[in-house]
């Protein structure tokens, strides 16, 4: 469901999460960012105006009754998995962020990439991954879930990302996904000789059903079509970028 504070409309999850879990997904719509990156553009990489970017990230923190402003990573596409609090002042490269921490607010950003969102039964665990198609076979989620305490009951919320009907990729996409899990085949539509449209978050649910994640929700935006509600770099190039956060209530 979304919900709507002054100049922002934000995504809750819907998923059963404990009450002291909060979690949200931003959209494009409301902030300050004009041009390629109208709205609420979080994204201080893509080109936009730092004072614009920086407004919106206040902006946000404020909308979402944010204990203190995210943690952001420099996400390059990985595997590796942050934990906060960090007490380093150098920028942490990391596509994943864990935290078992009240306060500390976990985030990735995301412009058709899957962000997912996880937490624990008991709401003493959360993490934030981004799950591009290649962080996301080389098992980003999987080494997220490592950072949960052994046999903790979790649940994972995937958040908006490029849906199955524009997400096309070619044959060695496909094949990366077969070789690691031939059941993968099933989130491929072949469309030509080379190429196939692939349903990421079809992928993420066989990742973290193989996993041991059975409590997944989510999955039904597409950032590329819907492009009143979402950047999409697939779509446009230049554009802004979303963000899916989470964090313990303090």
């Amino acid at each position: 469901m979304a919900w709507t504070m002054p100049k922002l409309s934000l995504i809750q999850p819907d998923w059963p999460a404990p009450a002291v879990v909060q979690a949200i997904s931003s959209t494009r719509l409301g902030g300050v960012s004009v041009g390629p990156y109208a709205g609420l553009n979080l994204g201080a990489h893509v080109g936009d105006q730092p004072t614009a970017v920086a407004s919106n990230r206040q902006l946000l923190v404020e909308a979402a009754a944010m204990p203190q402003s995210p943690f952001w990573l420099e996400q390059v596409h990985g595997i590796e998995v942050a934990t906060l609090p960090v007490s380093s002042t150098e920028p942490v490269i990391a596509d994943a962020v864990f935290s078992d921490q009240p306060g500390q607010v976990c985030a990735v950003m995301t412009a058709d990439c899957l962000p997912v969102l996880f937490c624990d039964a008991s709401g003493s665990q959360v993490a934030a991954a981004h799950a591009g198609w290649r962080g996301l076979a080389a098992g980003v989620l999987e080494h997220t879930l490592a950072r949960f305490s052994a046999g903790a009951e979790i649940m994972a919320w995937l958040g908006p990302a490029i849906g199955p009907m524009a997400f096309e990729v070619g044959n060695e996409v496909v094949q990366q996904f077969t070789a690691i899990d031939p059941q993968a085949e099933a989130a491929f539509v072949r469309q030509s000789k080379h190429k196939w449209l692939a349903d990421l978050y079809q992928l993420a649910r066989l990742r973290l059903q193989h996993a041991g994640v059975q409590a997944i929700y989510g999955g039904s935006y597409c950032t590329f079509t819907q492009d009143e509600w979402f950047y999409s770099y697939r779509r446009d190039g230049q554009t802004g970028r979303m963000a899916s956060c989470i964090w313990l209530q303090p």
